[in-house]
């Protein structure tokens, strides 16, 4: 994990979600240049990852949405505070607040607008 997806305001991390995992890693390969690679995590699964230099930006949820979007994850330093002021601001909280073990804490909200965005505090910043 890079130092700068740690520090919060950032949008440190990227996933895309869609109906066919497989049909959209190819299409980023091929027309950005990504490298996928499968990034094993702490339950014994794995993940495909992003690669970018030398490590990931980001990723491909192995769960199917009826239709293709990408969420950017912004480092918060309070999931829980963050995800209730935006709540009382109007937000829709979609996911979370939830921890992943072995990556952090973590909502997704959809704000006023129907914007979809996603809170994390990393494992590492939490005391």
């Amino acid at each position: 994990m890079s130092e700068n997806m740690t520090t919060p305001g950032i949008a440190g991390w990227i996933q895309h979600s869609g109906p066919n995992a497989a049909a959209a890693k190819k299409f980023y390969a091929d027309v950005i240049g990504w490298t996928i690679a499968d990034i094993p995590m702490q339950d014994g699964s794995g993940y495909s990852g992003i690669m970018v230099g030398d490590g990931p930006i980001g990723g491909f949820s192995p769960m199917a949405e009826d239709s293709g979007a990408w969420t950017i994850y912004v480092t918060v330093e309070d999931v829980d505070s963050c995800t209730q002021k935006a709540r009382d601001a109007g937000a829709t909280i979609a996911a979370g607040p939830l921890d992943m073990p072995g990556i952090g804490r973590m909502a997704t909200i959809i704000d006023p607008q129907g914007a979809r965005i996603a809170l994390i505090t990393y494992e590492s910043m939490q005391s």
